[in-house]
């Protein structure tokens, strides 16, 4: 996963670059969600977005932890770096449909994509089928 968001792309660049010392404060927590489009994540635009439903499904963004006590994420290098944990989501109690992307959000619901991308290989997620990210396998560049 290589795009950043507008939102996350322009808080860094007025943290960075901007004028009247606007700071970006990172989240506390952060969520991987799962999609079916990547309909609005580039633009953080929630009414285009196709996150799996969370009415009756046992889908829930699932905490990636970043609190530094457990490491989900190595120290970048080279512009990029990768989860140090496998990420397991509850099994679905139906149909989600098909996994085509993914995102890093800062709230359990609703809040900002920070970054955004593609899946490897689609995967159709069937009632009491799980959904999983293995250690090393989601990368976030910034290249």
């Amino acid at each position: 996963m290589s795009a950043a968001s507008n939102f996350l792309e322009n808080e860094l660049l007025d943290h960075v670059l901007g004028e009247n010392g606007k700071n970006y404060t990172p989240p506390t927590n952060l969520y991987l969600a799962l999609f079916t489009s990547d309909g609005g994540l580039e633009t953080n635009d929630s009414s285009s977005q196709t996150e799996i439903s969370t009415s009756g499904t046992s889908y829930a963004r699932k905490d990636i932890d970043v609190d530094g006590s457990s490491g989900a994420f190595g120290n970048a290098s080279g512009g990029s770096t990768s989860n140090t944990q496998t990420i397991t989501f509850t099994a679905a109690s139906s149909n989600w449909g098909t996994v085509t992307h993914v995102a890093v959000m800062d709230a359990s619901s609703g809040g900002n994509v920070l970054f955004h991308g593609a899946v490897t290989t689609s995967k159709t997620i069937e009632t009491g089928d799980t959904f999983q990210v293995s250690a090393s396998n989601l990368t976030i560049s910034l290249n």
